[in-house]
């Protein structure tokens, strides 16, 4: 890199840039500058480009000039011109050309840029690490980071997947948010296709004597309290190491926790007799390293169970029998949502899936088993 581009350089321009940006916003412009790369951009909500196929404004970027000192003055007083124009109804695409082609951004730079400011947006820690590592990244590896990004190199990646499918649903999220980036119009949805968790083929989950079983076969004190948590609180395999354990110790059943995928939240026990059965009151918690991503952690419980203990059911299975056995219950499915960490809707799609005819048999049991129940008409 040159030394009009050194570390101490772009820190310059980036300050003048932000320095430039307050006094647009104090003064209501309504456009912003960004940086990406060696080119500055003006970002505003803009009318569709003469091919486009869409035909509501939206935000776009119009590439205004050379990412250095005298460019933020340049792009500065363009921004004031493009909000000018903007207010007066005479903004004409013809007017901006673009940034010549021998200084765009190669796919790879233009990847390191979207992380660079996939960052400044959001803090950087495991949570926005994994969703990066897991969501985005995979996406972006597959891309030729030689080459120049436009609408048909997305469309193909994303027809390399089969349709209907969670990786067809990851690509399509990843390749449109790099193209909304990017400032290329391209609309990943018509070939997202019509993958949920409704498509995914239910696998057989243990039954409650099984659980209780298992939860008598773990040699291992403290991860049969894990076991006996995860089957009465229905958790996410992290959350077991971020509940409140002083609450747990004084012997309260109902459940905080304190942090994890989803937060702070409030469980209930179901079964409410597993609490004492399996001494949830006596707090024992595996000494394992917490200093990682959530799905890092969950992977130590999950592997625990499976290499060391030889859990026949996978110890993730835990959590959907919870999500069952509050309808076998009689629980408002949205308080199950709540204390799961779900939205309704996800809560809805992912467990109906789940219930089989065992399951409709227990939930009948019970509410022939309830006294007030309404009698048929006599003939």
């Amino acid at each position: 890199m040159d030394n009009e581009f050194s570390q101490v350089t772009v820190g310059t321009i980036e300050r003048r840039i932000n320095e430039a940006n307050g006094r647009l916003k104090a003064n209501n412009y309504r456009v912003s500058i960004q940086k990406i790369g060696r080119i500055l951009y003006l970002r505003a909500t803009l009318p569709p480009k003469p091919q486009s196929n869409k035909v509501d404004w939206h935000q776009q970027r119009i590439s205004i000039a050379p990412a250095n000192t005298d460019g933020v003055k340049l792009a500065e007083r363009e921004a004031k011109r493009l909000r000018f124009q903007l207010g007066d109804g005479c903004f004409d695409w013809s007017d901006y050309a673009e940034i010549v082609t021998d200084k765009a951004l190669t796919i790879g730079e233009l990847v390191i840029e979207f992380e660079r400011d996939y960052f400044q947006r959001r803090a950087r820690n495991f949570k926005s690490e994994s969703t990066w590592t897991k969501e985005y990244l995979p996406v972006f590896k597959k891309l030729d980071v030689n080459a120049f990004l436009c609408a048909d190199i997305l469309k193909d990646l994303i027809l390399t997947t089969q349709p209907d499918t969670r990786t067809r649903k990851r690509f399509c999220l990843g390749t449109g948010a790099l193209a909304k980036f990017a400032g290329i119009d391209f609309d990943p949805s018509p070939y997202s296709g019509n993958y949920s968790p409704r498509s995914r083929t239910p696998r057989d989950l243990p039954s409650d004597e099984k659980i209780a079983e298992w939860y008598q076969k773990i040699d291992d004190a403290k991860w049969r309290w894990i076991l006996g948590m995860l089957a009465t609180y229905g958790l996410r395999n992290h959350e077991v190491f971020f509940v409140d354990f002083q609450a747990l110790k004084s012997g309260n059943k109902i459940l905080t926790v304190l942090q994890g995928k989803t937060n702070y939240r409030t469980v209930w026990p179901f079964h409410p007799e597993w609490f004492d059965q399996f001494g949830l009151q006596n707090v024992k918690v595996p000494d394992i390293n917490l200093n990682r991503s959530n799905s890092a952690i969950g992977g130590t419980v999950s592997q625990r169970f499976r290499r060391n203990e030889g859990l026949p059911f996978k110890v993730y299975d835990l959590r959907h029998c919870w999500a069952i056995r509050t309808l076998t219950y009689g629980i408002d499915i949205s308080l199950a949502a709540q204390q799961m960490g779900h939205s309704l809707a996800v809560h809805s799609n992912l467990y109906h899936t789940w219930i089989n005819a065992q399951h409709h048999q227990r939930a009948f049991d019970l509410a022939m088993s309830k006294a007030d129940r309404p009698l048929p008409p006599q003939m």
